[in-house]
């Protein structure tokens, strides 16, 4: 594809957005646009077996008949064989479950002497999508079966009816976990006579998170063998790579795959979005001018924040009549978007300007079904969302999608964009890129994204930290056997051996048994590492929410600036022993605050290590010590250090995996030119790889850490590692030895592109250092990374010396 905007004809086809894309103020910014093309769709007919009455409610939705993958994954399912689909975005998948499924209950429930024929369980990830599709379930206007969402807020005497009179129960992992299957003797009609369970948006299965579902899958699985029955398995995800291998890893069974999408979809283009430099930065084409062929003395780049630019464009689209979703990263960044539209409009149309609204989590369940309605129906014209409204919720209709900020993986990326196109007219995407490695990266290479499959769904179901506390649940469920093990993996047998020793568990003769008063599926929380930290304000005692307690101590320390859904506050004291922060409202400190921390790594075990010339890469077990040891002030806007404050917070420690990398000693200080510049050189590559690392595998940098050091006593060599920032890691940093040429290339492309002189977030620095950057030698990572590229493609390693640090009359520390 072109590498620019491409212009359109002045016909009356064409979309209202285009002029976005087209020559004009802004359309520098725009750094490529790539058409994809229009595709028609394939219908078959109706399966003989299907429920006329079913076939007859469906059919509304299909233009009379289904698509091709809609039959095909339905007659696998129908033929009992546990089945993915994997189809895009707006394709119709829930079909693909609802008529096998609806047809059986329906079928079980006329033979069934009291009229209680099978059941079925619908998982979905969030509450949202749940209620979602329990409305597009009664909208069919089946007389049966009868369907439910069960989650937290089901008041007890509704839970009830449920368990008693429900054939389609919609929820959640988390409420199997804490609710169905501890409490499984009063759910044992339903368990007895249960044949499917449908496990929608597979994707967002991954990491812990995953390897949690994935244990809380084989407790189900375990528990109705017990009362009798044996589930067919139905997955769905528009963005999943090698679909057959995540189902099977997920729920331990061999999984039938249907992944030829039979659709139709209308044309989009997807244009990469890079806000302007701030006034008094600088960029390549200004240092080129120079004649140097690099940056010019003094020159910076920080760029317009993403948010700000996918306000105004926002705006502009929504008067231009486009109907548009702006997907944030955060809360608070949902609410700023969708007032800085609001006020761009104002000034043209006070009524236009009322029908642009935020979405995102924390709304009451009412309000966020109004919004949702307002979209659907077009009374809504913009609207700004977290990810909340990147799943199944039906939000059709739109013409244009935003994505302010890289979402953190393809995946995500294609469910975000795939919002936009549903009436089969041309759509728009775009990404507005912010001043980050990987967004960087991507707007400026773009065959990354579109030349690429959606990343690998990591999840590890023999990760020891997460199937530790699940075998203790399902030992208090029922005792444990030993044919019990053989389900939960081969991890299993010595995860029970450790259990028994720490007098979790007992031994006898017929099982292992739990041996304590409290419930055993407190011990966990499937979607953290470790619980959470209530942040409560001193004076009312309100809770304003929560934050990970692995995070605690960096992000609620005491004399910590807090933001809460745009309001300020300072952290009077943090509570570990209660997980508890006390603060109060601080409306304008004038500063922000930023902690400092110290943190080792220790290998424990390799799994993996191959050597190329100077450079040894391995993987494997390690146990990484830190501790917050003080914070810093600094002035709002410019970033002035104020003050730095110790701190005395306990040392954590966490086993995990991590994937690291040595270097040759004098090859390093050959290619450098002074060993003191080594610390900052193997700092800057560090947080560059870390940066690019969710390229590669489904995750953020924040679900990552790291560490360098230019003589690491396991080593006794120049060392970086990146580990995974949960117990027991999560696949993260594997997938980066597995693939560690392609990581690196990446990581060197990135540095080499940013236009910045010594270093900047696009490139070297991290928002989240515990050293506030320091040191950093932007050219001595490049130096550094292009030996470490050199050696593992094979080719010969780049000239011996690194240019100097920028500034520096000769080389000396970074």
């Amino acid at each position: 594809m072109d590498g620019g905007a491409e212009g359109a004809g002045p016909d009356d086809a064409t979309p209202r957005w285009q002029r976005l894309l087209d020559a004009g103020s802004r359309s520098d910014r725009v750094r490529h646009v790539e058409r994809i093309a229009a595709r028609p769709g394939v219908r078959l007919p109706w399966p003989d077996w299907a429920d006329p009455e079913v076939v007859g409610a469906l059919e509304r939705g299909t233009g009379g008949r289904p698509w091709r993958h809609q039959v095909l994954a339905a007659e696998a399912v129908r033929a009992g064989r546990s089945t993915v689909l994997s189809a895009g975005t707006a394709s119709g998948k829930s079909l693909a479950y609802q008529l096998p499924v609806l047809t059986a209950l329906r079928e079980s429930a006329r033979t069934s002497p009291n009229g209680k024929g099978a059941t079925a369980l619908y998982l979905s990830p969030t509450k949202a999508l749940a209620a979602d599709q329990d409305s597009r379930l009664r909208a069919l206007g089946l007389d049966r079966p009868l369907t439910s969402t069960y989650d937290g807020d089901t008041p007890p005497e509704v839970r009830r009816w449920i368990r008693e009179h429900a054939a389609l129960v919609l929820t959640n992992v988390d409420m199997l976990h804490r609710s169905v299957l501890p409490g499984h003797e009063h759910w044992a009609s339903f368990l007895r006579r249960l044949r499917y369970v449908v496990v929608d948006e597979l994707h967002t299965y991954r990491g812990v998170f995953g390897s949690h579902a994935a244990a809380v899958l084989r407790r189900l699985r375990r528990l109705a063998a017990r009362y009798g029955s044996e589930p067919v398995f139905v997955l769905a995800s528009a963005t999943v790579a090698d679909p057959a291998t995540t189902a099977r890893r997920l729920t331990g069974l061999d999984v039938h795959a249907v992944t030829e999408d039979g659709s139709a979809r209308p044309a989009v283009s997807v244009a990469l979005w890079e806000p302007p430099l701030r006034p008094g930065t600088t960029d390549l084409a200004t240092d080129l001018a120079t004649g140097t062929g690099a940056p010019a003395p003094g020159a910076r780049t920080e760029r317009r924040t993403a948010t700000a630019e996918a306000s105004d464009l926002l705006g502009d689209l929504v008067l231009a009549g486009v109907r548009t979703l702006a997907f944030v990263r955060s809360r608070t960044g949902a609410e700023s978007v969708a007032a800085g539209a609001r006020r761009r409009l104002a000034d043209v149309d006070e009524d236009l300007a009322g029908r642009v609204l935020a979405y995102r989590g924390g709304y009451l369940p009412e309000d966020r079904r109004v919004l949702e309605e307002g979209l659907r129906s077009g009374r809504v014209v913009g609207m700004a969302t977290t990810n909340a409204l990147e799943l199944g919720v039906d939000v059709a209709g739109l013409d244009a999608v935003l994505v302010a900020g890289w979402p953190g993986t393809r995946a995500s990326f294609w469910q975000q964009i795939g919002r936009a196109g549903r009436r089969g007219t041309p759509a728009l995407g775009v990404l507005v890129s912010r001043d980050d490695p990987l967004d960087t990266y991507l707007a400026h290479h773009p065959e990354a994204l579109f030349g690429a499959g959606v990343e690998a769904t990591v999840l590890d179901p023999d990760n020891v930290y997460v199937l530790a506390p699940h075998l203790a649940a399902a030992a208090q469920e029922l005792p444990l056997t030993e044919a019990d093990l053989d389900l939960f993996g081969p991890a299993a047998a010595d995860v029970v051996d450790l259990l028994v020793q720490r007098g979790v568990l007992r031994r006898r003769a017929n099982g292992w048994y739990w041996t304590r008063r409290d419930r055993a599926v407190d011990l966990t929380d499937l979607r953290g590492a470790g619980g959470s930290v209530r942040v409560v304000e001193a004076v009312t005692g309100r809770i304003l929410g929560t934050v990970e307690a692995s995070s605690a101590d960096s992000a609620v320390h005491e004399g910590a600036v807090h933001v809460h859904q745009g309001r300020t506050y300072l952290v009077d004291r943090l509570d570990l022993e209660d997980s508890l922060a006390v603060v109060h409202p601080e409306p304008d400190p004038g500063y922000t605050t930023h902690a400092r921390s110290a943190s080792d790594v220790r290998v424990l075990g390799v799994d993996g290590t191959r050597t190329a010339g100077p450079v040894t890469v391995s993987s494997g077990v390690v146990e990484v010590t830190s501790r917050v040891t003080g914070f810093l002030r600094r002035r709002t806007g410019t970033g002035t250090v104020l003050s730095e404050q110790p701190l005395d917070l306990p040392e954590r420690r966490l086993r995990t995996r991590a994937v690291w990398w040595t270097l040759d000693v004098d090859v390093a200080e050959a290619v450098l030119g002074d060993a003191a510049r080594l610390p900052g050189a193997l700092h800057a590559a560090e947080h560059a790889a870390i940066g690019l690392l969710p390229l590669l595998a489904t995750c953020d940098r924040w679900d990552l850490g790291g560490l360098s050091t230019a003589s690491h006593p396991d080593t006794g060599l120049p060392t970086v590692f990146v580990h995974d920032a949960v117990p027991g890691g999560a696949g993260f940093a594997d997938r980066g030895h597995e693939r560690f040429a392609q990581w690196t290339s990446a990581t060197r492309d990135a540095v080499r592109a940013c236009a910045c002189e010594d270093g900047c977030p696009a490139c070297v620095q991290s928002p989240k250092c515990g050293n506030g950057n320091e040191p950093l030698d932007k050219a001595g990572a490049l130096a550094v990374l292009d030996v470490l590229l050199g050696a593992v493609e094979g080719h010969r390693a780049p000239p011996a010396t690194a240019p100097p640090p920028p500034g520096a009359a000769s080389p000396g520390p970074a």
